[in-house]
């Protein structure tokens, strides 16, 4: 199985602030190292999760520390309240047939 390489944040945001913060979130350029990228919050939309996909580890720490994720990073810092990340290796889980 291809092994897979995630870097996941969590961040608890201001109340009222979900949609100002998704704008800030959308990085530009969008990193061409990057294959996919997901987001969920909570019901009060207090509460994002991004995982992202990465061709492996050394284009993701690139990503984090150019330019453009500090621009990002400051965009979003005013809706921010609190932030976790990590950096992950796995592997897809197969389900079994139904």
């Amino acid at each position: 199985m291809k092994e897979l390489f995630v870097w996941v944040t969590t961040r608890r945001i201001k109340p009222g602030t979900l949609e100002e913060f998704e704008r800030a979130w959308r990085p530009d350029p969008y990193p061409q190292a990057l294959r996919y990228a997901y987001a969920y919050w909570t019901e009060d939309g207090q509460e994002i999760t991004g995982v992202s996909f990465w061709d492996n580890q050394e284009a993701c720490d690139s990503w984090r520390t150019s330019e453009a994720e500090t621009r990002r990073h400051e965009a979003m810092a005013p809706y921010v309240v609190e932030e976790r990340e990590g950096f992950y290796r796995g592997r897809e889980l197969a389900a079994p047939a139904p």
